[in-house]
């Protein structure tokens, strides 16, 4: 038994700040279950722990029959959580599919496993001695404005009917491009308000040599932006595209200011721990300059730097710039704000026979031991933290929210005894006259941060006074070298009040330019972030330090060729305008330092707002003209070797040991200046290589043009068949670029003609739905040494598109959601198919070739099931630098709910050298 109070008929409170008989009695019956967890219930997060005791034990349904835990249990009994862990094992992970769950993520860096794990089976887990917490899956929200997309939310259209969408727009890009019928590109209205259109004429600067990346939630369409000419080709971390279009609309206007950008993207939405990786792998894997995102966890903490703000400032320490959105819920100035901070203050009221007492929200001016929401603040999570460090918290608040009548709502009480985190967290609900209630269940009086996200605090009918303080911006967008971008509209103002009866959202100058007059968005969240704690738990000097956050405003309300996105309203919208004007600084001036970078950000803003540096607009809105007029921007040039040609001198394609050839060598400056006084100099690692002359000049080039030229070539006769000659091109030319370098390997011996094949020969092996972990089978190779060729094949028997046919090389409906990746035994990896194919059905008598007409990228649902030879995503040709021999992985992720398949039948085709 529980052991709750038996259900209360509410009271009239003893006065509109008072804590009532009634309320108390439903807070102690809550706390009775806290008080009762045993050492492993200790573990789960509390609204878990009373989900399924009130799923198990029919008393607590009837004690406190209007709570809601808040919890979503899917049709199966089923609850997404993050297993926090000491260290993530191969049996971890097994012990979670054992009690039926379906591993989602793993993030070994993170010690998490994201996964939908049957409630009743929490306990379990939570018993074993590597997991360390099960919480509640970690929710976030982008910061579009309208109302932007919660990653806990449904979607707002089904499956068939999104994909469907996208593969039409797409098709009908290809076909007005292959018509020249394309209208004319959707701008930003951001690249006229903030200057950057005039600054990249009158500078020369487009963003070439700098890559900027972007986290959101997903890029559903951005094949169809891309094939539209909206944007350029984008680099997708393979499995990591996400779901949703936020991450597409932030390309167009990443790419809408700094055209000559690269771009990159990653998805933000598979949960923190996944989060901070991405945010790692785009700086070490994608080697992003600018990274910018839009997203928020619920549970990153205000006072000290937490995971994802310490991935953020992994990269910042590595020199990259990061941008982030400030968020939309609301200020102080402006009166929108669900904010409060400060000091816990006892109000005397107890909680009924427990241990507690109220904090008291009106302090040294009465008592009052609520917090009223408005009436607008229906749906929205709140969250409450106190200074104790991450994953140490010896101090033990707790959350409540109560209707008009003194009911309990709703509830977080995390129990906190010095290895959790001092958090709680809850979701308001649709009832009338909501407000909050913080109890210090025991230890000392802490600071405290209590937020509705997208909520405000307003005062209640009842007389009950709302209480706010500035501080709404916090997590990884206040992390010390972050950029917190704020919103000011480009255009139109905001299209509706923000709750009934607000004042009119400002206008933005287009087609002007920003200026001191200037307004914030009346919902862009305001500073400054007062922090306790270093990273690593430890104090900061001083007890506590302030942060002036935002830094900048940037503009919003933009339009985009995205559905759903135009306009774009929200500080989504700000930060890659942001981004993509620092793109155009790293452009202009390479090699320039962080700090200077934002010393003229900063420095060269206009001042809106308050008189200087306020806790609302940062240092003020930015201009693209007046930053890269600071910084001296000016065009450069980027000369770059590109693949060269080689003949033998008998005029064959390939080369043996003791030949003797021509290389042809193009050099293309793919900058912004001209490449003056360019040469090269051409050498090789490889032991015994001549190359005549070893440098040649190239003369001047153009931006946008290419030059050739010749040089000799002999390799040694002691050349090893199969093995590479290394080609080391060295571009020089006038120009802060200036050296660049690249390495060609070149072929040495004659390519077999004769094809070795190697089989899957395993049972078929089913492929994890909607995870990351994704499904392996290996191939074994054995007699080839080096290769010359490599191809792929998907086989089957027979093709169709049946749903679980056993004929086929993938049975999988939706091939959309799959990624597809063959890794060699030296540990190269080539993806096959990144997320492509629509609705249709299964992957049969399918061959990856390097060579093939057409890109596999290109398919629709209507060719299904997939036949043919086509190109792969990326070239195999990189499987090649080392020996064939060994064991091959083809590695298949599902990265869309709600379909399913396995792998069945593969072959791997290599191609030798003649003896």
């Amino acid at each position: 038994m529980l052991g709750l109070a038996a259900p209360v008929v509410a009271q009239p409170a003893a006065g509109p700040g008072s804590l009532s008989d009634s309320t108390a009695a439903q807070i102690a019956a809550l706390q009775s279950v806290k008080t009762a967890a045993t050492k492993t219930e200790s573990k789960l997060d509390s609204r878990l722990l009373v989900e399924q005791k009130q799923r198990t034990n029919q008393s607590s349904n009837s004690a406190l029959a209007r709570v809601q835990s808040g919890i979503n249990v899917d049709a199966n009994g089923g609850v997404l959580v993050d297993v926090r862990a000491t260290k993530v094992s191969e049996d971890l992970v097994a012990a979670i599919g054992k009690v039926g769950g379906q591993v989602r993520v793993v993030s070994q860096r993170g010690a998490t496993v994201r996964a939908q794990v049957p409630l009743s089976a929490l306990t379990t887990l939570a018993g074993r001695e590597d997991v360390r917490r099960v919480e509640s899956g970690s929710d976030a929200m982008t910061s579009q404005q309208a109302p932007g997309r919660r990653s806990d939310a449904p979607e707002a259209e089904s499956k068939a009917e999104k994909t469907a969408r996208i593969e039409q727009r797409t098709k009908a890009a290809i076909q007005s491009k292959q018509a020249r019928t394309a209208a004319a590109a959707v701008t930003s209205q951001g690249d006229r308000v903030h200057a950057a259109d005039t600054a990249r004429q009158s500078n020369g600067v487009t963003g070439v040599g700098v890559k900027l990346c972007a986290l959101s939630d997903g890029v559903d369409s951005l094949a169809a932006s891309v094939a539209s000419g909206e944007l350029s080709p984008v680099d997708v971390l393979p499995g990591q595209e996400g779901s949703g279009d936020e991450g597409t609309a932030m390309l167009e206007i990443l790419h809408d200011l700094a055209p000559g950008a690269s771009l990159g993207f990653a998805t933000a939405f598979n949960g923190d721990a996944s989060f901070a990786d991405n945010i790692r792998a785009l700086r070490t894997q994608e080697h992003c300059d600018v990274i910018v995102d839009d997203v928020f966890y619920f549970n990153e903490a205000p006072f000290q730097d937490g995971p994802i703000a310490q991935a953020v400032n992994e990269v910042t320490a590595s020199g990259a710039l990061y941008f982030s959105s400030a968020g939309n819920e609301g200020n102080t100035g402006d009166g929108t704000s669900g904010h409060w901070e400060g000091d816990f203050v006892d109000s005397g009221q107890g909680v009924a026979k427990f241990a507690g007492t109220a904090h008291n929200f009106a302090g040294a001016g009465g008592t009052q031991i609520y917090e009223p929401l408005s009436a607008g603040s229906a749906g929205v999570p709140v969250t409450l933290w106190w200074n104790d460090p991450l994953r140490a918290a010896t101090d033990d608040y707790d959350l409540y929210l109560l209707d008009g009548n003194g009911n309990v709502i709703s509830f977080s009480q995390n129990i906190q005894n010095g290895t959790q985190d001092p958090y709680e967290r809850i979701n308001t609900t649709s009832a009338s006259g909501q407000r909050l209630a913080v109890v210090k269940f025991k230890g000392a009086n802490k600071y405290l941060s209590l937020s509705a996200l997208r909520g405000r605090f307003a005062d209640s009918a009842d007389g009950l006074k709302k209480f706010v303080t500035p501080g709404m911006t916090s997590g990884h967008s206040a992390a010390k070298d972050a950029y917190s971008v704020a919103a000011a509209p480009a255009a139109a103002a905001f299209g509706r009040p923000l709750e009934p009866g607000d004042p009119a959202n400002p206008a933005g100058p287009f087609p002007g330019m920003f200026g001191s007059a200037t307004q914030i968005e009346r919902f862009s969240s305001d500073g400054p972030r007062k922090v306790f704690f270093n990273a690593d738990g430890s104090p900061v000097s001083g007890g506590s330090q302030v942060r002036q956050k935002p830094d900048l405003t940037a503009a919003d309300g933009v339009a985009t060729s995205v559905a759903g996105f135009a306009p774009f309203f929200g500080t989504s919208a700000a930060a890659p305008h942001a981004a993509a004007i620092a793109g155009l600084v790293l452009s202009g001036n390479p090699g320039i330092s962080p700090a200077d970078v934002r010393e003229a950000l900063t420095k060269t803003a206009v001042d809106i707002g308050a008189p200087g540096v306020d806790s609302r607009t940062g240092a003020g809105v930015i201009l693209a003209d007046k930053v890269l007029a600071y910084t001296g921007a000016s065009p450069q040039p980027y000369a770059v070797a590109q693949a060269p040609t080689v003949r033998s001198a008998s005029g064959g394609a390939y080369l043996k040991p003791g030949d003797t050839g021509t290389i042809t060598l193009p050099v293309s400056n793919g900058g912004d200046g001209t490449a003056a006084s360019t040469s090269v100099v051409l050498d090789s690692p490889t032991p015994g290589v001549t190359i005549t002359p070893r440098s040649k000049r190239y003369g001047t080039i153009e931006s946008g043009q290419t030059v050739i030229n010749t040089f000799g070539l002999t390799v040694p006769a002691t050349q090893q068949v199969g093995v590479p000659v290394v080609l080391r091109a060295k571009v020089t030319f006038s120009g802060a670029h200036s050296p660049t370098t690249v390495s060609f390997p070149v072929p040495v011996g004659q390519p077999s003609s004769v094809v070795h094949d190697f089989a899957y020969t395993g049972a078929p092996v089913a492929i994890p739905d909607n995870s990351t972990v994704g499904a392996s089978v290996p191939i074994t190779v054995s007699g080839i040494g080096r290769a010359s060729k490599v191809t792929f094949s998907i086989d089957g028997t027979a093709c169709s598109t049946a749903v679980g046919s056993t004929t086929v090389g993938i049975d999988h409906s939706y091939v959309s959601d799959l990624v597809g990746t063959l890794t060699s035994p030296s540990g190269a990896s080539a993806v096959l198919f990144q997320r492509k194919g629509g609705t249709g059905h299964n992957l049969c008598q399918v061959v990856f070739d390097d060579g093939a007409g057409a890109a596999f990228a290109s398919v629709t649902s209507t060719q299904a099931p997939f036949t043919g030879t086509w190109k792969p995503q990326t070239a195999l040709s990189g499987l090649l630098a080392d020996t064939a021999d060994g064991t091959w992985t083809f590695k298949v992720v599902d990265g869309g709910a709600a379909d399913s398949g396995s792998i069945r039948a593969i072959s791997l085709h290599l191609n030798g050298y003649e003896a």
